[in-house]
């Protein structure tokens, strides 16, 4: 009872486009254990694969539970962006019987792990030094692209940011990403950062690549792209990672600039990991600091690719705890 009175044991949940993690948290957690993977598709809501966990896990009623997904969160009602997932925030918490539920967006979560991550939990892509107390920015691409950062309050804490970055409008930097951008608009008209810079994204500019090229695109998804660019078998799969590494480095150079993100940039999501060493950090690097009289002032932003294991259940657990005062 008294670990209830506290807020615990917590439920905690990372949700995308693709897989929803699942974690728990009990008093005497220093970090989420029992961390489980679900694919979304394999249940009807959430609240089936939330029951699905704790039944697997034999699991009692959480205290409290946190959750973080991959959309905008605006009210009760929360609509997936890339999966058909709809649900009453004040209904699953009924259902679930938890005495309080926080759901936030899931780069806000990932943001909130930021502080608490380590050396070990971090890849430095290129040079830059954190300026203390600098404001810090979070993106990255898995299903969709996600967007949040921190900004320091007066009291020794942060302050976390949600937005809809990912789908600001795409730019070009050079000749070839206008060519790209244009063929895009003709198929979808907004052509938004989400719509190249995501695994879903990296397959659609690889189907306009051999579009462009006058080949067939035989490669299908992001994983297979991948692999063909790191064997280097596939021209324009090659040239995908090429093209999504620069954009991926411009929305990054973007986001730091509106931030002022002087505190770093991380780079989290599931498909920067996944191309291995296709993903040209150097490449990354030169679109992050193309910014004409501002290449000084980011070249001395350091960007990390975050390494953890499920970090935003961390950031979820944090979104529980009492602001610092």
């Amino acid at each position: 009872m008294s670990r209830r009175r506290h807020g615990f044991p917590r439920l905690l949940g990372d949700i995308g486009g693709t897989h929803a993690r699942w974690a728990w948290q009990d008093a005497t957690d220093p970090a989420p254990s029992r961390i489980v993977v679900h694919r979304c598709a394999a249940h009807a809501s959430l609240l089936d694969s939330a029951r699905h966990y704790l039944a697997e896990q034999r699991l009692p009623a959480p205290a409290q539970m946190a959750i973080g997904i991959a959309t905008a969160v605006t009210g009760d009602e929360v609509r997936m962006t890339n999966h058909p997932w709809v649900f009453s925030i004040d209904a699953l918490q009924r259902a679930l019987g938890a005495e309080r539920l926080v759901v936030i967006n899931d780069f806000t979560a990932l943001a909130l792990s930021v502080p608490w991550l380590g050396a070990d939990d971090l890849r430095a892509l290129g040079d830059g030094r954190a300026a203390p107390g600098g404001a810090i920015a979070v993106l990255g691409p898995g299903t969709g692209l996600g967007v949040s950062g921190l900004v320091p309050d007066t009291r020794g804490g942060w302050v976390p940011l949600a937005g809809e970055g990912g789908h600001v409008t795409l730019a070009a930097a050079d000749e070839v990403d206008a060519d790209l951008l244009a063929r895009l608009r003709a198929r979808f008209g907004h052509v938004s950062a989400e719509r190249v810079v995501s695994g879903p994204g990296l397959a659609t500019l690889h189907a306009v690549l051999c579009e462009r090229d006058g080949v067939s695109a035989h490669l299908a998804d992001a994983p297979a792209i991948a692999a063909a660019a790191v064997e280097g078998s596939d021209a324009q799969a090659v040239e995908a990672v090429h093209r999504f590494t620069g954009f991926l480095g411009n929305v990054a150079g973007n986001l730091a600039l509106t931030l002022g993100a002087r505190g770093g940039v991380y780079l989290g999501g599931g498909v920067v990991p996944r191309l291995g060493r296709a993903f040209d950090a150097a490449w990354f690097r030169r679109r992050f600091e193309d910014k004409g009289r501002f290449a000084g002032y980011l070249r001395e932003i350091p960007t990390w690719l975050i390494t953890a294991a499920a970090p935003a259940l961390l950031g979820a657990s944090r979104a529980l705890d009492p602001p610092v005062r």
